[in-house]
């Protein structure tokens, strides 16, 4: 514990009363007297308690002489002139002996009262003040002890800290925490801290009260009352005496019980080795306080652990739910696509004009289920007796002859009727064994299924791999068996088809007994095609309709937009709009309440739209919560407009889902035709742009597509474009302002301000490109041209340090330590001499992964300053967590010192400094433009300053010439 050190220390005894005042007063009233004088002062005070002072000192009581004086009436030992008055609720007294016996004059009295009455002012003042300072004191550690029950701290680093909180306010060098189990009467160590006790507490194992007899922690816990007192002395009271084997004896011992419910739970201890440390009553009733306030710190840390526990189970459960919902979508989708071959299975063997075309299709249709680049298809010839290669596709074996049944694997299918999936080693083994000879090329992966008609099997459909990157799976075989009954069954229908062909050309006698075969094989097909039909007018509807809403989609829209336009070019002159509506905070409903509650929420929000549109317009779900509609308008815009207020009116009626009333609202663009739109595309890209134009304005309104919005989309093209040339020329370059010391203006560093060397605008500022830049994520190749600048300026050398901004969109990538490092190794830059300004939500966005990215900074010698401070969240718990080395405090707090706010904005910025002094953070003040915010700032304890009356921004080499 040699970390910790008291800041503040009791003792017992009495105060040291003759302090209060000053033995100069007593010096100086004896000059003002004859020489051989003896004065004494004296006083009984509420504040100060009594005491006095004799000049010269001499020996003798000073107790029993203030009681003296202060009887009624006085009695003066050794006679002499006594005045004793009233003052401010204390009473005083003044005893002069003069060696002639005479009394001192009335002036003196008069200087002697009026000096006794100041000092004694002055104690109390000081008093006063020690007590406010104690109080203070004490309320920053109970602050402190809050702050660290809502801090990310393991319990032993959270106590490790109470430790350090608690000796601050008093001796607490050596001290231990218990937790107490009173029905099973055991204790466990939670904390223990202690200068001469070689004790190990460990906060995993319970203590029983019989492996600690006659133990003072028990006793205290059994008494339920704080205890206090030389150790000794509270063992010689259990009628006990002191074992070496329970620790080091205590001078003073100080224990509290800490209480839940009316039940002792815990205890806290403090204990003194040292003669000039006793603990008093005030020390009691602090540590009594301090203990509350820490059970009730150390409650709430456990409840937020168990809260986190139960977040941490149910995040597992919906991840598991997640994935189970993921894998019956891929299961779907397989079924789809399977059905969907099928399809194509019973479509080809229907349409196929002859056996070769319909083995190509069936090996296109198997290629979109699995890899089939090697395949083949062999079936029984007519004897019975061999196999007939009629369709093979191989990158070793492009052409396959005939050949009896032998030892091969295709003949291996025939005879066992059973699928086969044989790896190499499975193939070799079978060879081994002599149940199977191999022909051709030698397979890494061999996958065979036979094809069944009627139950005979009449051949095998095989595909093969030569390569170890790709096998097959049993999910493969399945696959490729469930086809093969469908190949099977469309091969015999063309077997079929071809046979009724040839026994009508040569049997012309059984036309009427074949036309009946046919006509039967026709109502089969007629129905297959019916079906066909059927199943094609669903997929067309499907690809024109939104599945949740049932509206025409984006495809649908565009078509009837494109019929509307060419309506409009004609002369019938139909006057038509887009409107583009989006839901405002929709993502709010999915987010809190489920996906499920929006996807009801945008089904009732199709219906009050559709509600409200004529038998001729088009209302269409383009995706999400964005919706289109293709409005007739009489009346030109202004009856777009009357029908957009009365359709955001209609939104804004209460609906409820899944149990709660909610109000929605949208932002609506209004694109009006024109003979410029060539199509619909562009008419309802200019109603987004107006729908966002809605947006920004505030929500819940609408907007019309203008020419100055379309001006203004020309010139951000344009600005896109050069943005994109200036990358690629690098015509970014860095502007350094300088940072001040305040105290005598030393420059110790400067920050680096982005710039970009425009080809026709000249130079421009950050505002000018930067939201663009955000928008199209430009941004980032901007920003690390800039850090390659900045660190190419270090490896050049100079004095103090170059800190560049780095955006939260950063700490969100994986590399950015790694990048940064390697762009100072490459240049051979000191780290030690760049920081970086990052904000608060950086801080935010995702504390662990940003924790690592400032910590591995800060092992390689990049420190890191929180910029803007004060204008986000300023949660203390980040300055505790996070290794800040500066803080930046915002402009605009620094313009507000001499502004019509200046006292709330002082004591702000007051308070933020007092902050960073408190935890050792270097202070910077921004935006400093005169010199009364620099003397202000100064004078409150501001390290380091910037703004223009320091120094603007500019080319590093006009610092350096300079």
């Amino acid at each position: 514990m040699n970390m910790l050190s008291s800041q503040a220390v009791t003792t017992s005894g009495r105060k040291d009363r003759s302090a209060a005042v000053s033995a100069a007063l007593g010096r100086t009233l004896c000059a003002l007297l004859p020489a051989g004088a003896q004065l004494t002062l004296g006083w009984s005070d509420a504040t100060l308690g009594e005491g006095c002072l004799r000049h010269p000192p001499r020996a003798g009581s000073d107790r029993a002489l203030l009681e003296a004086l202060l009887a009624s009436p006085p009695v003066c030992p050794q006679g002499g002139a006594v005045y004793r008055w009233q003052h401010q609720g204390g009473e005083l007294v003044i005893h002069v002996l003069l060696e002639d016996g005479a009394s001192p004059p009335d002036a003196w009295w008069g200087v002697a009262r009026s000096g006794l009455q100041d000092a004694l002012a002055l104690a109390r003042q000081r008093e006063q003040i020690r007590s406010l300072e104690n109080s203070k004191r004490l309320q920053q550690a109970l602050y402190e002890i809050a702050d660290l029950a809502g801090a990310d701290l393991e319990m032993s680093e959270m106590l490790r800290h109470f430790h350090r909180v608690l000796n601050s306010l008093m001796y607490a060098q050596n001290c231990y925490i218990v937790e107490y189990d009173d029905v099973r009467r055991r204790i466990r160590f939670l904390y223990f801290a202690d200068q001469r006790d070689d004790f190990v507490a460990d906060p995993d194992r319970s203590y029983e009260e019989h492996e600690m007899p006659r133990s003072l922690t028990f006793a205290l816990l059994r008494h339920g009352q704080p205890l206090s007192g030389p150790s000794n002395e509270l063992l010689a009271a259990m009628n006990d005496e002191y074992d070496p084997s329970r620790g080091p004896e205590s001078l003073d011992w100080l224990g509290v019980p800490m209480l839940r419910d009316g039940r002792v739970c815990g205890a806290i201890v403090v204990q003194s080795y040292e003669q000039r440390v006793r603990y008093n009553e005030a020390d009691r009733t602090l540590l009594g306080y301090v203990a509350q306030h820490i059970l009730t710190a150390m409650d709430r840390r456990q409840a937020q652990v168990q809260l986190e526990r139960q977040v941490e189970r149910r995040t597992l459960e919906l991840q598991r739910a997640n994935h189970s919902l993921q894998d019956e979508v891929v299961e779907r989708r397989r079924a789809e696509k399977l059905q969907l071959a099928l399809f194509n299975i019973a479509e080809m063997a229907m349409s196929a004009e002859s056996l070769a075309q319909f083995y190509v299709q069936v090996h296109g249709v198997v290629g979109t289920l699995l890899d089939a680049r090697n395949f083949y298809i062999a079936l029984v010839d007519e004897s019975g007796e061999g196999l007939e290669f009629v369709y093979s596709v191989d990158e070793y074996n492009p052409a396959r002859a005939p050949r009896p049944f032998s030892m091969g694997l295709t003949e291996y299918i025939v005879r066992n009727r059973q699928p086969l999936l044989a790896s190499r080693e499975h193939i070799d083994a079978l060879r081994a064994s002599g149940t199977v000879n191999e022909f051709g090329a030698r397979s890494h992966c061999w996958l065979g299924v036979p094809l069944l008609s009627d139950d005979d099997v009449v051949g095998v459909i095989v595909v093969q791999s030569y390569s170890p990157e790709i096998s097959f799976t049993a999910h493969d075989q399945r696959l490729l068996t469930f086809v093969a009954q469908n190949i099977g069954n469309g091969l015999a229908r063309q077997r079929d088809q071809e046979r009724l062909r040839n026994a009508h050309a040569e049997l012309e006698i059984r036309v009427d007994e074949r036309t009946r075969e046919l006509a039967e094989v026709n109502d089969k097909l007629l129905g297959q095609i019916g079906e066909r039909l059927r199943a094609e007018q669903r997929l067309t509807h499907q690809a024109l309709h939104d599945a949740l809403t049932g509206l025409p989609n984006r495809a649908h829209l565009l078509d009837r937009l494109e019929d509307a336009i060419a309506r409009a070019r004609s002369r019938d002159g139909l006057r038509f709009a887009v409107l583009f509506l989006d839901l405002d905070r929709f993502k709010l409903v999915n987010d809190s309440i489920g996906h499920a509650a929006g996807d009801q929420m945008l089904v009732e929000v199709a219906k009050r739209i559709v509600s409200m549109v004529g038998g001729d317009d088009v209302v269409a779900r383009l995706g999400g919560d964005e919706f289109a509609i293709l409005l007739e308008c009489e009346q030109g815009l202004e009856s777009a407009r009357e029908f957009s207020q009365r359709m955001l009116v209609a939104l804004e009626e209460s609906m409820w889902v899944q149990g709660r009333e909610l109000f929605p609202s949208g932002s609506l663009g209004i694109a009006m035709w024109s003979p410029r739109y060539r199509n619909g595309e562009e008419m309802v890209r200019d109603a987004d742009a107006a729908m966002y134009r809605a947006k920004a304005q505030g929500k819940d309104r609408w907007a019309v597509f203008d020419e100055a919005m379309r001006e203004e989309a020309l010139r951000s093209l344009d600005l896109e474009a050069d943005l994109r040339r200036a990358i690629n020329n690098r015509d970014f370059m860095p502007f350094y302002q300088p940072i001040v010391r305040l105290t005598d203006g030393q420059v110790v560093g400067y920050e680096a301000l982005l710039r970009w060397q425009h080809e026709r605008r000249g130079l421009l500022l950050p505002s000018a490109f930067l939201d663009l830049g955000e928008e199209s994520g430009l941004i980032e190749q901007v920003d690390w041209l800039l850090y390659e600048e900045v660190i190419g300026q270090l490896a050049r050398g100079g004095e103090g340090y170059l800190s560049v901004n780095v955006s939260p969109r950063h700490f969100r990538s994986p590399d950015f330590s790694s990048r940064l490092f390697g762009l100072i190794e490459a240049a051979g830059a000191d780290p030690r001499r760049l920081r970086l300004e990052i904000t608060e939500v950086a801080l935010l966005d995702d504390g662990p992964r940003t924790l690592r990215i400032l910590q591995a900074l800060r092992e390689r010698g990049v420190l890191v300053q929180l910029d803007d401070f004060g204008t986000g969240f300023s949660a203390l718990s980040y300055l505790h967590r996070f290794p800040i080395s500066t803080l930046k405090i915002d402009q605009s707090f620094i313009a507000g010192l001499h502004g019509q706010d200046l006292q709330s904005t002082y004591a702000l910025v007051q308070g933020v400094l007092s902050l960073a002094r408190t935890l050792g953070i270097e202070t910077v003040g921004e935006g400093i433009e005169n010199a009364a915010q620099r003397e202000t700032l100064l004078q409150l304890g501001c390290d380091y300053g910037q703004g223009y009356l320091l120094g603007r921004p500019a080319p590093m080499e006009t610092f350096v010439t300079a």
